[in-house]
């Protein structure tokens, strides 16, 4: 059934998204790489969870410079992960389910090895010498301009065959194609139409602010204020103003081409926005109804856990835009595992199972990753096991992606618990084999366990999943909101945001009744807030 971008209640609004690595999710032949066949596998247990769609990390064909987000053929599936066949199985298996498929979509460049590029870098001259970015040098042989790669150093990069620098914003491996070339957009369109033909209900866009550049080349200027929400502080990256690299106005136009194109197939769209000001890009790109269905940014996948910070992405956002919506993302494949980047020193459970109730609290879509609902710290990857080129760049300050990778821990048995036969791309790390699926499955109090409750039990609460949100001044260690909707009584929570004991007074909270069956703990006695380490509690309130 296709939703219309201007129903009062589309459905994405109130469904959750899990994401999967299908690298690390099972091996089912023994080459040490997660494969599709293991995602079939395993689509009963993520159905379990009560998620409703299931969005998959790259498995297109590629050299894997980059671990699939550099595509060498946007409409066929790499060998290391199956085939066509086992995609739409795979597919066949989600929908009867009732999950819903989304997958990558990698616009901005592509694998060098890709056809597109081989033909582009031949000559100046060929039909597709416009589908990237070249530029002459200057005169002293420099590149064109300042601009820098998120992965390090310059974002041009030298080719003897033309002459000429080709842009990347990425690795060197990933060229940017030139998205002024109205065949380019076409022909990514054509590639996202071929899967949703296939049967795909959505698509997450990588770096979805990165598709134009300013024709001029312009260098970028300094940065007012650093970024460190993209990119770390050990990475030159943050120094810039990126106006001119990326974020052009020109976007809007083709997002609004892609919306239409899915809107054929009721399908929608999340964009992965990093930015300078994330918030006011995932404004744009989502409001109106004819762009992005919604959009995350970074904001909150940095080391920042207060109540404070919290509070004010979701109220900037909230402030910003129209009618867009927001997706809030705690853990990715690109960010340090939360219950590890969100502790205070010690790792607990608690820890884990707050950050999802609060996580479900928000207003806007939640995005979950693998591994999460096991409450899995961030693997401690040694340099010589290390597989991320942008760790192995900026070692040992940043370690690079790969901790948050490893495989998932099937089993509570074995060197690789459960998760291949064979030798694991990555380590599967001890602290993890103790934490695995099977034996948190038998215990009624596990993160998982816990997970899969409050999943089912906040869709019992229209307030949770659509109602408009709004946050009440308490202690700096707390997080207090309430979510409203109409006809039904509003929802107020309150969340320790601390490991240490806490007592307050929230007069708000008066004449509120409790509600049961989430699985926190927690107590407000009149108006007197008394929360454990890590503690919640929700309620109505007419």
């Amino acid at each position: 059934m296709t939703t219309s971008s201007h129903d009062k209640n589309p459905w994405w609004r109130e469904a959750i998204i899990y994401q999967v690595y299908p690298r690390s999710y099972l091996d089912t032949n023994g080459d040490g790489v997660g494969d599709l066949p293991g995602i079939t596998a395993k689509l009963d247990y993520i159905a379990s969870l009560g998620v409703d769609i299931v969005w998959l990390s790259p498995f297109f064909k590629s050299p894997m410079k980059d671990f699939g987000y550099d595509i060498a053929d946007y409409c066929d599936v790499d060998p290391l992960f199956g085939t066509l066949a086992d995609f739409d199985a795979l597919v066949a298996k989600a929908h009867s389910l009732g999950l819903k498929i989304m997958i990558d979509q990698v616009m901005a460049h592509t694998a060098e090895i890709h056809p597109w590029f081989v033909e582009s870098r031949s000559s100046r001259d060929n039909p597709k010498a416009d589908w990237y970015v070249w530029s002459d040098p200057l005169p002293d042989g420099n590149p064109p301009n300042n601009w820098l790669s998120v992965f390090g150093g310059s974002a041009w990069q030298w080719d003897s065959r033309r002459k000429q620098y080709y842009m990347h914003n990425f690795l060197v491996n990933q060229p940017q194609v030139n998205f002024h070339n109205p065949a380019v957009q076409q022909a990514h369109l054509d590639s996202l139409r071929f899967w949703l033909e296939r049967g795909v209900d959505g698509v997450r866009m990588d770096a979805c602010n990165f598709h134009f550049h300013d024709r001029t080349l312009q260098s970028n200027p300094p940065a007012l204020v650093r970024d460190t929400s993209t990119v770390t502080d050990v990475n030159p990256y943050g120094m810039q103003a990126h106006i001119h690299d990326k974020t052009q106005p020109e976007n809007i136009a083709f997002l609004q081409r892609l919306r239409k194109l899915l809107d054929e197939y009721g399908a929608v769209a999340i964009g992965e926005v990093g930015a300078d000001d994330s918030l006011a890009v995932m404004a744009d790109y989502t409001s109106g109804g004819d762009k992005l269905h919604m959009a995350y940014s970074f904001n909150l996948l940095t080391p920042q856990f207060s109540s404070r910070h919290i509070r004010r992405q979701v109220e900037e956002f909230n402030a910003r835009v129209k009618d867009g919506w927001a997706s809030w993302s705690v853990g990715n494949h690109d960010s340090i595992r939360v219950a590890t980047r969100w502790s205070s020193g010690e790792q607990t459970p608690a820890l884990s199972k707050l950050v999802l109730a609060l996580q479900l609290s928000l207003k806007g879509t939640p995005c979950l990753y693998q591994g999460d609902e096991l409450a899995l710290p961030e693997a401690d990857v040694p340099y010589e096991l290390l597989q991320d080129p942008y760790g192995i760049t900026f070692w040992p300050e940043f370690k690079g992606r790969d901790g948050c990778r490893t495989p998932m821990p099937w089993t509570n048995e074995g060197p690789n618990a459960g998760f291949t036969t064979g030798k694991p791309w990555l380590p599967v790390p001890p602290e993890h084999v103790a934490l695995a699926e099977a034996g948190q499955d038998k215990d009624s109090q596990s993160t998982l366990n816990f997970a899969r409750n409050i999943i089912q039990w906040r869709r019992g609460l229209p307030q949770l999943t659509r109602g408009e949100i709004a946050f009440f001044d308490v202690p700096e260690q707390a997080l207090a909101l309430r979510r409203d909707e109409e006809g039904f009584p509003s929802v107020l929570a309150v969340f320790n945001v601390t490991n240490a004991p806490l007592t307050f007074d929230w007069p708000d909270a008066a004449g509120a009744k409790k509600l049961d069956g989430h699985g926190l703990s927690g107590d407000v006695n009149g108006t007197t807030v008394t929360l454990p380490p890590y503690g919640g509690w929700f309620g109505t309130i007419a």
